[in-house]
C-alpha cells in the first residue's frame, strides 16, 4: 500500500486524546488515510483512559486467540497446586503441545519449582579522561554506595538499591544498578533512580559524563550475561518422569528423549546458540501476552537450558533453568481487561505473586520442552502440526 497522501501526523487531540470519542475519531482518520476498515479494532472493551501510560495514538485493541493448558501440577516455595495456563497465540498445535507436557509431568507427580533470585539492574557507562582516573573510580565506588542509595531510592518508593557492580573496559566504566523492584518489572522505576544517582556520581568524582545505557545490562536482548542472572528472576524447574509415564503420554521412552537431548545439542553448539532449549519462547511470548506483560522482555526470558537425562532404573529427570526471566503482577499491562483475568486464572493478579508467575513459567516451559522433544523423538512432530497447526480457511467464490 502506498503512504498516506497526507504525510500527517496521527491526531493527538487534547489531552493526548485518550477519551473514547478522541479514539474513535483517531480510528476514523486512519481508516480514512489508508483506506483499511478497522471495525475489529474498534471493537475494543478496554476503556481509553485505562490505556493512559501504557500507548499512545490509542485507536482500539488487537485480538489475540486465548487457550488454557493443563493440568500443570506444581511443587514451588511460591506456586503450589495444580493450574490451568493461559496462552494466548495463533500457532496452531502449541496450546495442545504444552498441555500434552503439562498432563505428563502432573501424571508423574509434578514439577518442582524453586527460585534462586529476584532483581533487576540498569547498567550506565561512565566515561574518563584517562584509565588511571576509570581505576580510582572503579576504587572508591563502595565508599559512596550509602549515598547513591539515597539517592537512587529518593525517587521510588519501591525499588531498593541492593549493589553496584563496576565492569572496567579502557577508560570506560560500565556499572550494574542492581535492585529490588518487588512484583513490578519495574525498569522505568529503577531507569529514573540510576540516573539520579549518576548525576551525583558525575558532579563528585572523576566521571567526566554518563549514558544511562551501556547495553551491558541485558534488557529485551539476548546476551551471555544473562545466564549469571541479575536480569529478573533466576528459576528452575524439573521433573521426575518414569518411563510408564514418558510411553504413554509422550509416546518415547527416556532413552529416546536423553538421546534428541544429545544430538540437538550439538545442533545448539555448532549454530553458537545461547542456551538449550526447544522453544521457551513460544511458552513464555503467549504466557506474556495473556497475562499482560512486556512482551519484549521475551528475547532476554528464553535465554535458558533444558536437561534430559535418564536416572535411577530408566526413569527420565527433566529441567528447564531461566536464568533471567523478567515477569511482573502489578504495573505496566498487568492491570488492563483480560491481562487481569488470565493473571486471576492462576491466582497471580496483583502483590505479592510475582515469584508464583515466575514459578508457573519455569514449569510451562519445561512442558513445553518435554513435548516437543517427544515428538521429535516419536517422529509425531509433523503430524501434530498438520493435525492441529494448519489454518485451513473455506475456499471463497
Amino acid at each position: 500500500m502506498s503512504p498516506p497522501a497526507s504525510g500527517g501526523l496521527v491526531p493527538r487531540f487534547e489531552d493526548q486524546g485518550y477519551a473514547g470519542d478522541d479514539i474513535a475519531a483517531r480510528r476514523r482518520w486512519i481508516e480514512e488515510t489508508t483506506g483499511a476498515s478497522l471495525d475489529q479494532v474498534g471493537a475494543s472493551t478496554l476503556p481509553g483512559e485505562a490505556l493512559r501510560g501504557n500507548i499512545e495514538n490509542p485507536i482500539g485493541a488487537a485480538q489475540v486467540p486465548l487457550g488454557a493448558a493443563g493440568p500443570l501440577l506444581i511443587h514451588g516455595e511460591h506456586a503450589q497446586g495444580t493450574f490451568y495456563v493461559p496462552l494466548a497465540t495463533t500457532e496452531g498445535a502449541l496450546v495442545r503441545s504444552y498441555e500434552r507436557g503439562a498432563a505428563a509431568i502432573t501424571r508423574a507427580g509434578g514439577a518442582t519449582v524453586r527460585l534462586y533470585m529476584d532483581e533487576n539492574r540498569v547498567t550506565p557507562v561512565f566515561v574518563f579522561d584517562g584509565v588511571a582516573e576509570a581505576a580510582e573510580f572503579v576504587r572508591r565506588l563502595p565508599e559512596h554506595f550509602e549515598t547513591l542509595k539515597a539517592e537512587a531510592e529518593s525517587t521510588t518508593r519501591h525499588g531498593k538499591l541492593l549493589r553496584l557492580e563496576p565492569r572496567p573496559v579502557g577508560r570506560e566504566v560500565m556499572v550494574h544498578f542492581c535492585y529490588s523492584t518487588g512484583d513490578a518489572h519495574g525498569m522505568n522505576m529503577i531507569v529514573k533512580a540510576t540516573d539520579r544517582a549518576c548525576q551525583w556520581l558525575v558532579a563528585n568524582t572523576p566521571a567526566r559524563r554518563h549514558l544511562i545505557f551501556s547495553g551491558l545490562e541485558g534488557e529485551k536482548r539476548a546476551a551471555g550475561s544473562l545466564f549469571a542472572g541479575g536480569k529478573g528472576k533466576k528459576v528452575v524447574a524439573g521433573a521426575r518422569l518414569p518411563a510408564r509415564v514418558c510411553r504413554a503420554w509422550l509416546h518415547a521412552t527416556p532413552e529416546q528423549m536423553a538421546d534428541v537431548w544429545r544430538h540437538t545439542m550439538l545442533g545448539h553448539v555448532q549454530g553458537g546458540t545461547l542456551g538449550y532449549n526447544g522453544h521457551y519462547a513460544n511458552g513464555l511470548t503467549a504466557l506474556f501476552i495473556a497475562c499482560g506483560q512486556d512482551v519484549a522482555n521475551v528475547a532476554n526470558s528464553a535465554v535458558g537450558v533444558t536437561t534430559f537425562e535418564v536416572i535411577g532404573e530408566g526413569d527420565l529427570y527433566a529441567t528447564a533453568t531461566l536464568p533471567s526471566l523478567t515477569v511482573a503482577t502489578v504495573g505496566g499491562g498487568t492491570g488492563l481487561g483480560t491481562a487481569r483475568e488470565c493473571l486471576e486464572m492462576l491466582g497471580c493478579a496483583g502483590t505479592g505473586h510475582a515469584p508464583k508467575l515466575a514459578e508457573i513459567a519455569a514449569a510451562l516451559v519445561l512442558a513445553g520442552d518435554l513435548s516437543m522433544g517427544a515428538a521429535i523423538a516419536s517422529g509425531e512432530f509433523v503430524q501434530a502440526h498438520e493435525e492441529y497447526g494448519r489454518n485451513r480457511p473455506e475456499t471463497r467464490p
